[in-house]
């Protein structure tokens, strides 16, 4: 059992089941342009690099030009229908309590008051030091200067250092910045990729990480 000192955990597709959220917020967008609505998958493939990223994804080349507009209007309704369906996965409060004495943060690529208003939302805020949303500092996943920020403040060694992740950017994030990584597989990244990924450590349910550190 690998000893940790400090833990970070992604939260959309690792700690929340928010896709259908997202999905919806991304239609309502669509349809509110009079443009066609994406299928579910897709719109889930283009989830991890923040909004705007997703926005722009969602658009492709040919209806860039409504970006911020599309912006605008996702914004404006996701913060309003953000908790219609998200739910924590099952056992999150389970591991969270298991490691109720370690320093634990969430690190999102997620706006901050999403993040927040989810987390609260679903009582879990009280389990996390802090919570870093893309627009929390100038950096987000897989930049590791995020997760250098991090360790300055909280004085912790890399290798002591572990983040929980569903998504290529978490593994990324920790190879850049040589902290451990555990890739969550059930979660809204592809399996595959993150197969392909070689994170430190793998599980199906986020329930396995209890048995893999102390």
């Amino acid at each position: 059992m690998k000893k940790i000192g400090l833990m970070i955990f992604d939260l959309d597709g690792t700690l929340v089941s928010s896709g259908a959220d997202l999905i919806q917020g991304i239609n309502y967008t669509l349809n509110a342009l009079k443009l066609k609505e994406k299928p579910e998958k897709e719109i889930l493939s283009f989830v991890g690099d923040g909004v705007r990223k997703l926005i722009e994804k969602v658009l492709g080349q040919d209806h860039l030009k409504y970006h911020e507009e599309a912006m605008i209007i996702f914004t404006d309704y996701y913060g309003k229908h953000l908790l219609d369906n998200t739910r924590l996965y099952p056992q999150v409060e389970e591991v969270l309590n298991n490691f109720v004495n370690k320093t634990k943060i969430i690190l999102t690529n997620k706006r901050y008051n999403f993040t927040l208003a989810i987390a609260q939302g679903l009582n879990i805020e009280k389990y996390f030091v802090e919570i870093i949303g893309s627009d929390s500092t100038p950096f987000q996943k897989p930049d590791r200067r995020v997760i250098d920020y991090i360790l300055n403040k909280y004085g912790t060694a890399k290798e002591n250092t572990l983040i929980i992740g569903d998504g290529i950017n978490d593994i990324a994030v920790a190879k850049n910045s040589g902290i451990l990584s555990c890739a969550y597989l059930n979660g809204l990244g592809n399996r595959q990729e993150l197969l392909n990924s070689h994170a430190d450590y793998y599980c199906e349910d986020l329930l396995e990480i209890c048995s893999f550190f102390s």
